[in-house]
C-alpha cells in the first residue's frame, strides 16, 4: 500500500511522473485525431482533392477501434459541399461513437460552413476559433447560360430526348421558369433536411430565431458561440487538455493512403485491361493529357470559388 501511496504521489511530477503512471498502470490520456479538410464531394483531383465518406472511412474506423482512446477529436477545415456527403460522414461519425461508446469532439478552423458545419455537427460539443467562419446553412445551386452566346457564334443546338424533363436546365437552351421552379422545389426539400439535422443535434443550445440561422449567413466563432451554434471557442490542444488532463496526448490518425498510393492502385487496377488492348498514339495520348489537364484545372477552380465565398 505505502509503495502504491508513494506512486501517486509522484504521478503528477514532470519528470517521473510518466514512469509512475505506467507503473500504476494508469496510462496518459489519449485522444484520436482525424483531419476533415477540404470540399466535400466533387471530383478529386491531384490540385483540389475532395471529401468523401470513402476518403475518411478507414481513418474514422482507426480513431474509434483505438482502445486507449479516451474520445474522438475531428478538425473540420471545409467551405462545404455535397449535401449527401456531409451527411454519410455525419451519421458514420456518430454511429461509431454509439458503437464504441466514445464522446466525439469537432474543431472548425477556417471555416467550417454549409456541409462543413454540418460535419461539426458529428460532435457531441463543437469549438472554433473566435475568427472560423461558422455556419451557411442553406442550400445554394450555381451555373450559367450560353444561350446568347451560341447564337452570336451561329452554333446550333440539337438535343433529343425521352422524357419531357431530360434536358431539364440545359445551360445552351433558354431559362424554363418550370424547371427552375422544379429546382427550387428541390433546394427546400435539402435545406429543411439541412435545418432539421441542425435542430436535432443543437436543440435548445440555439438561441436566435430560426429565420436569422437558417437563411444561409454566416459568422465569425464568437457569434456562432451566442447563436449557440457551437459550444466554446479554443483549439483543440487546449480543449483536450482541459477536459482530460495536461498530459493527454493528441494522436492523429491516416491510414486511407496518399495520392500516389490512389494513383498506384487505380494503375494495377487498370493494368490487365490494358495489356489486352493496342497501345494508344502518341497523338491521343497528348490529346488524352490535355483533357486531363483541362478537367484539372476546372476542378481546381471550382473549389477556389468554394473557399472564395468566405474570403478564404
Amino acid at each position: 500500500m505505502a509503495i502504491k501511496d508513494n506512486l501517486r504521489a509522484l504521478r503528477d511530477q514532470p519528470l517521473i511522473g510518466p514512469i509512475a503512471r505506467k507503473l500504476m498502470g494508469e496510462p496518459e490520456p489519449l485522444v484520436t485525431v482525424v483531419r476533415l479538410t477540404g470540399v466535400i464531394g466533387g471530383q478529386s483531383t491531384p490540385l483540389s482533392p475532395s471529401l468523401t465518406l470513402a476518403s475518411c472511412a478507414a481513418d474514422l474506423e482507426a480513431a474509434f477501434t483505438n482502445s486507449q482512446a479516451k474520445a474522438v477529436a475531428i478538425a473540420i477545415n471545409s467551405p462545404g459541399g455535397s449535401p449527401v456527403q456531409s451527411a454519410l460522414i455525419t451519421k458514420r461519425v456518430r454511429a461509431l461513437a454509439k458503437e464504441h461508446e466514445k464522446p466525439v469532439f469537432t474543431f472548425i478552423e477556417d471555416v467550417g460552413a454549409s456541409g462543413g458545419y454540418m460535419l461539426a455537427l458529428a460532435g457531441d460539443e463543437i469549438y472554433a476559433d473566435e475568427n472560423s467562419v461558422v455556419g451557411s446553412i442553406g442550400v445554394v445551386s450555381a451555373g450559367f447560360g450560353f444561350k446568347k452566346l451560341i447564337d452570336k457564334v451561329g452554333v446550333e443546338r440539337r438535343i433529343y430526348t425521352a422524357g419531357t424533363s431530360k434536358a431539364m436546365l440545359d445551360p445552351f437552351q433558354e431559362e424554363n421558369p418550370k424547371d427552375v421552379a422544379h429546382l427550387k422545389k428541390l433546394q427546400e426539400e435539402v435545406h429543411e433536411s439541412f435545418k432539421q439535422m441542425v435542430r436535432d443535434h443543437r436543440g435548445d443550445k440555439l438561441s436566435a430565431p430560426e429565420d436569422e440561422l437558417f437563411n444561409g449567413a454566416f459568422w465569425t466563432g464568437a457569434t456562432a458561440r451566442t447563436l449557440g451554434l457551437i459550444d466554446g471557442l479554443g483549439d483543440m490542444r487546449a480543449v483536450m487538455q482541459e477536459k482530460f488532463g495536461d498530459k493527454t496526448k493528441l494522436k492523429l490518425v491516416h491510414v486511407s493512403g496518399g495520392l500516389f498510393r490512389r494513383n498506384k492502385n487505380a494503375a494495377e487496377v487498370g493494368a490487365p485491361a490494358a495489356a489486352a488492348t493496342a497501345s494508344p498514339s502518341a497523338a491521343a495520348m497528348m490529346a488524352g493529357e490535355a483533357a486531363n489537364l483541362v478537367e484539372t484545372g476546372l476542378a481546381a477552380l471550382e473549389a477556389r470559388a468554394h473557399w472564395n465565398r468566405f474570403g478564404l
